[in-house]
């Protein structure tokens, strides 16, 4: 997990929340990114990387004004989506398997008010056997991924990732 040194003032705080299972092939591309977005160090952006979302992190959105949830996806169209999500009751709030929307239910559960604007990146896996590491074409789909979020991050804006949004 990294905070940022100072943010200048009045930039948008985000929270990345990278999730993934790096012994299971394509599985690590959610952590895979999260790192990359990590190492860039923009004092704005607090990553967080974990193997599975838990209802933990809805306090981790405490204070951020755009979340971001990075994960492998085996239904996302190649080389990944890019969708806003929200809140959903109803959804199983146990400490294993959780969705993106469920952690934001937690959130405003806890809160007391709505969750921050939410995105999720969904990016294409293929290949999620037990033993193995990201394949040549989930490295090319990380690359592409990688690509279209570091701007987003760059300029932390609600109106410009909704202007963004692939699916």
């Amino acid at each position: 997990m990294s905070a940022g040194t100072s943010a200048p003032a009045g930039t948008p705080r985000v929270v990345v929340l990278g999730w993934g299972n790096e012994s299971r092939g394509d599985d690590g591309l959610g952590p895979a990114l999260t790192r990359r977005i990590e190492a860039v160090g923009l004092p704005h952006v607090t990553a967080i990387e974990d193997f599975q979302l838990q209802l933990e992190h809805a306090v981790d959105l405490e204070g951020a004004d755009l979340v971001l949830f990075v994960d492998a996806s085996l239904a996302a169209p190649h080389p990944f989506a890019f969708t806003e999500t929200a809140a959903r009751e109803g959804l199983t709030h146990t400490s294993h398997a959780m969705a993106p929307e469920a952690v934001l239910d937690v959130f405003t559960r806890v809160m007391g008010r709505p969750p921050p604007p939410a995105f999720v990146m969904g990016l294409r896996g293929e290949a999620f056997e037990l033993g193995t590491g990201l394949g040549a074409a989930a490295v090319e789909r990380l690359e592409a991924a990688w690509a279209f979020v570091r701007p987003l991050l760059e300029t932390p804006d609600v109106t410009l990732w909704r202007a963004r949004l692939t699916g």
